[in-house]
């Protein structure tokens, strides 16, 4: 029986040795000779409270497709945000010189003076130009001046909206999600049906909701529309300044300064001094800020980790009392029902993260989610035992998270229903989410306004002529192993 089955394997490992072939005679030469050629692009996204470098790359024969474009490398600069260089604008610039010189390394030589750079800054430097349009321009000129210096096409530093931040997050998302349109195995690029997801991002200083909508959008500030792939799209977006990460605490911590004698969103056991001038010095704090007071002064707040008290606080950040519209989110500020899937990125998904792994809670409900209030049990001891690798944070993360759950919830107004369809990611497969992708698809025609015609990966005469050649094969294939049957059956009859 084993001197059977050997003797089958030759036809076998014939039609396989052919098959190859033709596979291999349907590759261009010059793609086994060598990689093909790749540009690069550089979007440094200046936040409120670090710069992250992103370096992009994609085929250079295949400007215009889709799916394409993914994330080579990036950087965290040192240091704060550029907007925490107001009085200090030199050092903003000097703050991505780290980053930039790893670029350096990352971008082959020969592609530097074709790789396009983009400096986008996001609230930090909002909340500065309303403060001090001066400073403002200081920084964003020292950053230019620095980046200037280095070979890269660099083509800009400029603030963005938060229009521009919510949206260019969506497209993001969607792009790598490939929810705009896909490649086909027979070469054909098609629309998938699933449709796009929307996209929640929280940063530093604000936060942005972006989604498609069938819903009349009554405030024309809130509407975009878009032509993607010959498809047109009518996106709601709306960016609150203010209910950023880190605004928020220096928000909860101003209240907590008035209103208690303790913090309610703190650890027990946790006590710091707090300069006043640091929770007041943001016009976030603008309205807790009393008329006189020691700008050097420092005083001392302890935790008394009291989740009732700690939701009371943060609630109070959510003003439902007034809308001229047909519905709103909070603040008198119209929004559509959310409708569809979502993914939430940057600190939504840190916080989620922390609750999944490091306080073993589950999160997949918002019922789920109201178990936030056994992290604001927590003792500071406690959470030191869980996470000792993360103490500058670790008295933060109850209101972080409490304020998560508020503005999905008491917000946006997501129920148990449409909850289920949010997902809370850091990455689409190898490249980070957020608005920087987006925005340099954009400033380089990389998504096209038409839909891409015919693209094939190998011509439809090949693929015609290689199946049927496989056919063929196949049938030959066939007859000799009938043949080597037949063959066999005669020798054991004689």
């Amino acid at each position: 029986m084993a001197g059977k089955a050997l003797s089958l394997l030759p036809p076998l490992l014939l039609a396989a040795a052919g098959l190859a072939g033709l596979l291999l005679l349907c590759v261009p030469t010059r793609d086994i000779r060598e990689p093909p050629a790749l540009k690069y692009g550089i979007v440094l996204d200046a936040g409120s409270s670090h710069t992250s470098m992103f370096i992009y790359k994609w085929p250079a024969d295949k400007e215009n497709d889709t799916g394409i474009v993914g994330q080579h490398s990036s950087c965290d600069a040192q240091g704060g945000g550029i907007s925490s260089y107001a009085d200090n604008p030199s050092g903003a610039g000097q703050s991505l010189v780290e980053c930039l010189n790893q670029a350096l390394r990352d971008v082959p030589k020969e592609r530097h003076a074709g790789t396009p750079l983009y400096l986008g800054a996001t609230a930090g430097m909002r909340l500065l130009n309303l403060t001090s349009p001066e400073a403002s321009a200081n920084v964003l000129a020292a950053v230019t001046q620095t980046l200037t210096q280095y070979p890269f096409d660099f083509r800009g530093a400029r603030i963005l909206s938060g229009q521009d931040e919510g949206v260019f997050g969506w497209v993001t998302a969607n792009y790598l999600l490939e929810n705009f349109i896909k490649y086909g195995w027979v070469g054909r690029w098609f629309r998938p049906r699933k449709g796009t997801l929307g996209a929640m991002d929280l940063g530093g200083a604000s936060t942005q909701i972006t989604f498609e909508t069938t819903s009349p959008t009554e405030d024309p500030a809130n509407e975009v529309q878009l032509r993607l792939y010959g498809q047109r799209y009518r996106v709601y977006t709306h960016s609150f300044l203010c209910y950023g990460r880190d605004q928020v605490l220096w928000r909860l911590l101003a209240r907590a300064l008035q209103t208690h004698g303790s913090h309610p969103c703190w650890p027990r056991g946790y006590s710091t001094h707090v300069m006043l001038w640091d929770v007041y010095e943001s016009p976030c704090t603008a309205a807790q800020r009393p008329q006189a007071f020691n700008r050097s002064a420092r005083v001392s707040l302890a935790g008394s980790s009291d989740p009732a008290l700690c939701r009371s606080l943060v609630s109070q950040l959510f003003n439902s009392s007034s809308c001229h519209f047909s519905r709103c989110s909070f603040n008198g500020v119209f929004q559509p029902p959310v409708a569809g899937k979502f993914i939430a990125f940057s600190a939504f998904f840190y916080t989620m993260d922390f609750l999944r792994t490091v306080m073993g809670l589950p999160v997949a409900t918002l019922q789920q989610l109201e178990a936030v209030v056994t992290l604001c049990n927590q003792t500071w001891s406690e959470l030191q035992a869980r996470a000792p690798d993360d103490q500058a944070r670790l008295p933060d993360y109850c209101a972080g998270a409490m304020f998560v759950q508020q503005l999905l919830s008491r917000g946006y107004g997501f129920d148990e229903r449409s909850f289920g369809g949010v997902t809370f990611q850091k990455k689409a497969g190898d490249t980070a989410v957020g608005w920087a992708l987006g925005y340099m698809l954009n400033l380089t025609n990389l998504i096209p306004a038409d839909p891409p015609g015919l693209r094939k990966g190998t011509d439809f005469s090949s693929w015609v002529v290689l199946l049927l050649l496989f056919a063929a094969m196949l049938l030959a294939a066939f007859a000799l192993l009938l043949h080597q049957a037949r063959s066999t059956k005669s020798a054991s009859t004689i």
